[in-house]
C-alpha cells in the first residue's frame, strides 16, 4: 500500500469517528426523550417540528462531513499518490532530506495516441512501480505525489547515495509499460532544508539544465545539493543586479570574401569569485523568477555599447528570449537604444532558438516583423533540428539560418550531406544567408563551401575572442 493510501485511510477513519460520535450522542438523546422519560410524548406541532429539525440537522451534518472528505482528500484520483496540496502539507511534518522530480517527457505524444483510460492507467502504474522499487531498496516510508500532468514528486526521509542508481534502475525496468514507451527524465536535490517549496523549484531548474546539456553533463546535472543550489541562485541574482555579463565572440567567416564580418555572441554571468556561470545554469533560474526581460535588456545594452567600438561592417548575432521579444516594454527599450546610439540596425542579428512552434504563430510572426521593419535581421538557430524550424520557414522570411550541429559533425554520412545540400539550395532560392557551425576540420570546410554555404564558424575558422581581444582588434 502506498503511504498516501495509508494516510488517506487514517484520515477517513478519524473523520468517521468525528461523524459517528455526535450522531450516536444525538440518537441517544432522542431515544431517551422518546422511551425513557416518565412523561408520555405527545406528537403535537411543537414536538414534530423539533423531531424534523433533529433529523434535518443529522442528515445535513453527515452530508457536510462527506463533502469535506471528498474535497480534502489527500489522494490524486488518477494515481492514488498524494495530490500536490497534500504533498506540500505532508512535507512540513515529514522533513525529507532528499527530493526527486520524475517526469514523463513525451506525455503529450502519448495522450495523442492512446485513450484517456490508458494514459491514466500508465500514470497509476508508474506511481505504484516507483513505490515497489523504493521498497525493494529498503525505503519503506517514501512520499510520492503527482504534480502536474506527468510530473511526479518523491520525498525521502534521509540522504541516500543510492537514489540515482534506484531511479536509473526504475527507468531501465519500465521503458515499456503495457504497449506504451514513456521517455523519462529525473532530478534529485539532497540536503534539503526548511525551504522545501523552493527546493522543488530547484528540481525544475535541474530538469531544464538537462535539456540543454550533453549526455555526460546531463548525468552530472541530475543530483545536486540544495545548499549549493541556493548559493548559485544568490550569485545569479547578484550578477544580474550588477549587470556582470561576460561576452565571448565567435567569428563567422564569409566564404565569398574570406573575411570575418559577423560575430556570434555567447554570454555568461560572473560569479562572486570571478568565475563564470553558464547560460544552461542561470537561464532556468532567471526565467523561473520572472527576470528574463531584465536579463535580456542588460545583455542588449552591453552589446549595443560595443558596436560603435568596432568597424562599421561588423555585425553581432545573439540570442534573445521570445518572451522578451513579445514584451512591449522590451520593444520600446530596444528601439529607444537604436535611436540613441545611431547604429545601423542591420548590424544586429537576433537569433531564435525554439524547439516547438509558438502556439500563436501569426501573432509571434507579427512581433518578428516589428523588429525586421526597423532593419534588424532575424536568424533561426539550430535549423533542421525539429519540425518547429521548418514551420517558421513556411511563414516567415528569415535573413539567416544556422544549421544544427549534426549536419556538420555527420557530414561524411551521405544522407546527412544530401539533406544539408537540399536545405542550402532552398535557402538560396529564398535569399536567406546560410551558416554552418562546429566546423573543426579542413575537410569539413571544403565540403561545406562546395554545397554553397555562406558562412562558417568553429575552431577550424577561429577561436572565440574575449571582449578585450575584440576591442583591441578593431579599436
Amino acid at each position: 500500500m502506498l503511504l498516501s493510501e495509508f494516510e488517506e485511510r487514517q484520515r477517513r477513519f478519524k473523520l468517521a469517528l468525528r461523524t459517528g460520535v455526535p450522531i450516536l450522542l444525538l440518537v441517544s438523546l432522542v431515544f431517551y426523550s422518546l422511551f425513557f422519560r416518565n412523561s408520555a410524548i405527545h406528537f403535537d406541532l411543537e414536538t414534530t417540528f423539533v423531531m424534523v429539525g433533529i433529523l434535518f440537522t443529522t442528515i445535513y451534518f453527515i452530508y457536510f462531513l462527506m463533502d469535506i472528505s471528498v474535497n480534502e482528500t489527500l489522494l490524486d484520483q488518477t494515481t492514488h499518490g498524494f495530490n500536490q496540496k497534500a504533498f506540500i502539507t505532508q512535507l512540513e511534518k515529514y522533513a525529507p532530506r532528499t527530493l526527486v522530480l520524475l517526469i514523463v517527457k513525451n506525455l503529450s505524444t502519448i495522450s495523442e495516441n492512446y485513450s484517456a483510460d490508458q494514459v491514466d492507467l500508465l500514470l497509476y502504474t508508474i506511481v505504484h512501480k516507483l513505490h515497489q522499487e523504493f521498497k525493494k531498496n529498503g525505503l519503506e516510508k517514501v512520499l510520492i505525489a503527482r504534480r502536474y500532468g506527468a510530473e511526479f514528486l518523491i520525498a525521502i526521509d534521509r540522504d541516500t547515495e543510492d537514489i540515482e542508481a534506484i531511479m536509473d534502475q526504475f527507468i531501465m525496468n519500465n521503458q515499456r509499460i503495457d504497449t506504451i514507451e514513456p521517455e523519462y527524465a529525473f532530478a534529485v536535490v539532497t540536503n534539503t532544508g526548511k525551504a522545501l517549496e523552493k527546493d522543488i523549484l530547484y528540481l525544475k531548474d535541474l530538469i531544464a539544465i538537462q535539456e540543454e546539456s550533453s549526455d555526460k553533463e546531463n548525468k552530472r546535472a541530475r543530483v545536486q545539493d540544495a545548499a549549493k543550489l541556493s548559493e548559485t541562485e544568490n550569485c545569479i541574482l547578484a550578477a544580474l543586479k550588477e549587470e556582470k555579463i561576460n561576452l565571448s565572440f565567435r567569428p563567422l567567416l564569409n566564404t565569398r570574401t574570406e573575411q570575418v564580418d559577423i560575430y556570434e555572441i555567447s554570454a555568461k554571468l560572473y560569479d562572486k569569485k570571478g568565475g563564470t556561470i553558464l547560460p544552461k545554469t542561470y537561464l532556468p533560474v532567471i526565467n523561473r523568477l520572472g527576470r528574463g526581460r531584465e536579463y535580456d535588456i542588460a545583455l542588449l545594452k552591453h552589446i549595443v555599447s560595443l558596436l560603435p567600438l568596432t568597424d562599421e561592417h561588423i555585425s553581432f548575432s545573439f540570442n534573445l528570449s521570445p518572451f522578451s521579444l513579445r514584451d512591449e516594454h522590451f520593444q520600446a527599450t530596444f528601439f529607444s537604444l537604436l535611436e540613441e546610439t545611431k547604429i545601423k540596425p542591420s548590424r544586429l542579428i537576433i537569433e531564435l532558438y525554439e524547439r516547438k512552434t509558438h502556439h500563436n504563430l501569426s501573432s509571434y510572426l507579427k512581433t518578428l516583423n516589428t523588429f525586421r521593419a526597423k532593419g534588424i535581421r532575424i536568424a533561426i538557430d539550430n535549423f533542421g533540428s525539429s519540425n518547429a524550424s521548418m514551420e517558421y520557414m513556411k511563414h516567415f522570411n528569415f535573413d539567416m539560418v544556422q544549421f544544427d550541429r549534426d549536419y556538420v559533425t555527420k557530414l561524411d554520412e551521405p544522407t546527412t550531406c544530401a539533406m544539408l545540400s537540399s536545405m542550402v539550395s532552398m535557402s538560396k532560392e529564398l535569399h536567406i544567408i546560410t551558416v554552418a557551425k562546429w566546423v573543426d576540420r579542413e575537410s569539413q570546410k571544403k565540403k561545406l563551401i562546395a554545397t554553397g554555404i555562406d558562412y562558417l564558424q568553429g575552431f577550424g575558422v577561429g577561436k572565440a575572442l574575449t571582449e578585450t581581444q575584440l576591442l583591441e582588434k578593431y579599436n
